[in-house]
């Protein structure tokens, strides 16, 4: 198949990539040439940026176009209007942050999503970040309508993630005598290797499906002990881990999510359906996970080819945690 991909050299857009070249799809990718320029050299590569000169696409043909990284309904209508003449399916990658609300567990796709008021703002942040998603969504499918796949992917994980919420727990274990834990051991969490969403992606493009798809897992519930237990297990550390309360993280400020990666507080009933997306649809369709020993093992061993200077972007610092450890044990005796 010959498939657009806009972005496609930043992490999921890299993996899907991958996935399309193993399949022997011809691929063309459309980006700005800002991230990771000198990758995927042997491909087409048309550069531009859809909002000024999306000219840039004509006289082109796809089966398919993959768009990774639309953020604001205004340009993703661009893009979307651009090529309903010269491409067959729309993929559209989302996120699990347009519903509405997440105090239920088990949201499935025909849970409400979110709106704002002025869907002309577009300054992208906490609030904002899901309803513009949902507005893009919109656009997408009022143009393409059966000729749409949109799919929501929970917290995408593994090599080359550029926002380290992920690999933070895979170098605190490798790097520390003892990491600092949040709330409850057996609270679930979910993620989903970015290597099995762009092999699902790449698949349902194959066979030209459509709709709305949870994209998340991993296949069985995992909690957060499993998380930590395995990320000691594959560094072989034998590191401490010492679980501390929700409550004194809301004393101490740390904000979740940002600070304190894969932890929103479970005291909130607005959180109790964070980590607890119904899969069902997608999996029926396909979607499988690979062991969280594989996704671990492969995160560890990336972040370890980094320089030794990288600053992780989400999570505390070292000093910061030791910190905390030490007010914890204040915390604890009253």
């Amino acid at each position: 198949m010959k498939i657009l991909i806009i972005g496609g050299t930043v992490f999921l857009g890299r993996a899907i990539v991958n996935e399309a070249q193993k399949k022997g799809h011809q691929i063309t990718l459309f980006n700005r040439g800002f991230s990771n320029p000198g990758i995927f050299h042997e491909l087409e590569i048309i550069q531009g940026d859809r909002e000024f000169n999306l000219s840039a696409l004509d006289n082109h043909q796809w089966d398919a176009v993959i768009d990774t990284c639309g953020y604001l309904p205004r340009i993703v209508l661009m893009s979307a209007e651009k090529l309903k003449s010269q491409v067959g399916l729309y993929i559209f990658i989302s996120s699990l942050s347009v519903y509405a609300d997440t105090h239920k567990i088990g949201i499935t796709e025909d849970h409400p999503v979110s709106r704002l008021n002025d869907e002309n703002i577009e300054e992208i942040n906490n609030e904002t970040y899901g309803p513009l998603k949902a507005a893009c969504e919109r656009k997408v499918l009022d143009i393409y309508q059966d000729k749409a796949l949109i799919i929501r992917p929970g917290l995408i994980v593994g090599p080359h993630d550029p926002t380290d919420r992920f690999t933070y727990w895979m170098v605190s274990v490798s790097h520390s005598q003892e990491v600092l834990a949040p709330g409850r051991p057996e609270r679930r969490i979910q993620f989903i290797d970015v290597r099995d969403l762009a092999e699902w992606i790449i698949r349902m493009m194959e066979v030209n499906s459509n709709g709305i798809f949870n994209a998340v897992g991993p296949g069985k519930i995992v909690t957060m002990k499993d998380l930590l237990e395995t990320c000691d297990h594959t560094c072989n550390k034998g590191t401490k881990i010492t679980w501390v309360s929700e409550e004194f993280l809301v004393q101490e400020g740390i904000e979740p999510w940002v600070e304190m990666p894969l932890w929103v507080p479970e005291t909130q009933k607005e959180n109790h359906g964070f980590f607890a997306f119904d899969n069902n649809k997608a999996t029926r369709n396909g979607l499988t996970f690979r062991d969280i020993y594989d996704t671990i093992y492969d995160t560890c061993t990336w972040a370890e080819t980094r320089p030794s200077d990288h600053i992780c972007r989400a999570g505390i610092n070292r000093n910061r945690q030791a910190a905390l450890l030490e007010k914890w044990i204040d915390y604890q005796k009253g």
